[in-house]
């Protein structure tokens, strides 16, 4: 088993390296180019929800804890911003919590689209944690 664990601060910029990083560590097992883009839009979509919803632009830390074993790749995003208070209905497509209208809710979606499992784990007030995994190699 291989295990990475990072932080870094809720900054938008943070979020290409937070993709990077999750890129290079995966190359360990041989992805394709098309594994290597589901995981990095994964990854992306789960900072950027860390960053914009769960610390509201405020500042933050958000953790990124990745390990490999075997060909499973699970990558865990945690945020000890606001919460979520009913995340079933977060999961939803086109769900948002904006009001600007910036925002399509598609978010959860694309992570689930892209790997093969996705849970949220959540508690309003002490922040969130999205778990993804995606067998490589397949």
């Amino acid at each position: 088993m291989q295990r990475f664990h990072m932080e870094m601060e809720s900054l938008s910029e943070n979020e290409e390296f937070a993709r990077v990083v999750a890129a290079v560590f995966m190359s360990r097992l041989d992805p394709t180019l098309e594994e290597i883009e589901d995981v990095k839009t994964a990854v992306s979509e789960a900072v950027t929800n860390a960053e914009i919803h769960g610390y509201g632009g405020r500042p933050g830390i958000i953790e990124m804890d990745m390990e490999i074993e075997g060909t499973e790749l699970t990558i865990q995003i945690r945020d000890s911003g606001k919460g979520i208070e009913n995340v079933e209905k977060a999961l939803e497509p086109l769900f948002t919590t904006d009001r600007s209208g910036e925002r399509s809710g598609m978010g959860f979606s694309f992570m689930e689209a892209f790997m093969d499992e996705l849970e949220v784990q959540s508690e309003p007030g002490k922040g969130t944690l999205v778990i993804m995994k995606k067998r490589i190699g397949r």
